[in-house]
């Protein structure tokens, strides 16, 4: 895809202007991590900090898990978005300006994929360290039969509504609403989850299933709502799958699948939660003796091999989340900014 005159970033450093074009390629990482195509040398800002990509939408902007955030004119980056001429861009406590100069025309090159309804995909993703939640309302079908379709409606909208305030809460998005389900990503900013951010989405879980029992008692419902979960952590593959008409920025791969189907396999084993080995690995250090998960060999649906699970139940969890202490707090952005060095965008971009 051709963007026309390249966009660049701006840093206003104490030792002068500096201007970063992004060219040669459609990805650019910022970090201050070597291995960056921007390197930001502020304490502030993890190794692994946020992505730029350009797409035939636009400049995407993605927070890649950072500690202390990714801010867009002041307000926190929860979801990969679009940002703008003059946006002001905050990494840590460094600020750079977006400029994108006006261009007429974006054309298609060999970087895209043409669909057969005409349309441009972008076919650029990046590995990544990820957990993914998938949380689904039970016996929706039945719900579904009983319930008069306004009163359904409302339910399931607020339903949603609560389920992503309580995810961003915990730094993360809701990446998807499928039915009567949710799909949540955590990107992790290096090859390990701290135990910081696992206990945000065991808390966040917990939260989602406490704020579905409320709403049970808000409204006259047929019998008291509940989910089931599953958590899957691992690598998988995030970028845009969409088109330039409906970009969709999203995660693919078994990581993902993975967790559809712990969810799936937790009414065959009658628990509410099942965990998959990886995440589990996590979760021990934070459980220690604690028997909150017990372990399961199930059979998971368009999987060849029997696979080890963790299961358990919400009210297990609850109790271990009431004796584990304080939640984890909602990081707050600091404001002022600080000297920053980069390396320069000519010998630092590349193509990923």
């Amino acid at each position: 895809m051709n963007q026309g005159p390249s966009a660049y970033l701006v840093l206003q450093a104490d030792s002068g202007t500096r201007r970063f074009a992004l060219v040669e390629g459609k990805c650019w990482t910022v970090g201050r991590g070597e291995e960056s195509n921007i390197v930001i040398k502020d304490r502030c800002i993890s190794r692994n900090h946020a992505m730029l990509q350009s797409t035939e939408s636009g400049y995407y902007l993605i927070d890649m898990g950072s500690s202390n955030g990714t801010f867009v004119n002041g307000r926190r980056v929860s979801v990969p978005l679009i940002i703008h001429d003059g946006d002001t861009v905050t990494f840590g406590q460094t600020e750079l300006k977006f400029f994108r100069p006006q261009i007429e025309e974006a054309a298609v090159n060999s970087g895209d994929e043409m669909t057969l309804d005409g349309t441009v995909t972008s076919i650029l993703h990046v590995r990544k360290l990820m957990s993914v939640m998938v949380v689904d309302m039970r016996n929706y079908t039945v719900l579904a039969r009983q319930t008069d379709e306004n009163l359904l409606s409302e339910v399931m909208t607020t339903w949603f509504r609560n389920a992503g305030h309580i995810i961003r809460r915990y730094g993360s998005w809701v990446d998807k609403y499928i039915g009567d389900a949710v799909m949540a990503l955590w990107f992790h900013n290096s090859e390990t989850v701290t135990k910081q951010e696992m206990m945000g989405i065991l808390h966040a879980l917990n939260d989602i299933d406490r704020m579905t029992k409320a709403l049970s008692k808000r409204y006259p419902l047929p019998f008291e709502l509940r989910v089931g979960a599953g958590i899957n952590t691992g690598y998988g593959m995030v970028g845009n799958a969409g088109s330039s008409s409906q970009p969709d920025y999203t995660a693919l791969g078994d990581t993902v699948n993975s967790a559809f189907r712990l969810e799936s396999i937790t009414k065959e084993i009658g628990a509410e939660i099942a965990i998959g080995s990886e995440t589990y690995q996590y979760v021990l250090p934070l459980i220690g003796e604690n028997r909150v998960f017990k372990q399961c060999s199930v059979q998971l649906k368009g999987y060849e091999q029997p696979a080890i699970t963790y299961a358990t139940k919400f009210s297990a969890l609850n109790t271990f989340l009431s004796l584990a202490g304080d939640k984890p707090q909602p990081k707050i952005k600091k404001t002022a900014p600080v000297t920053a060095q980069m390396k320069s965008m000519d010998h630092g971009v590349r193509d990923i």
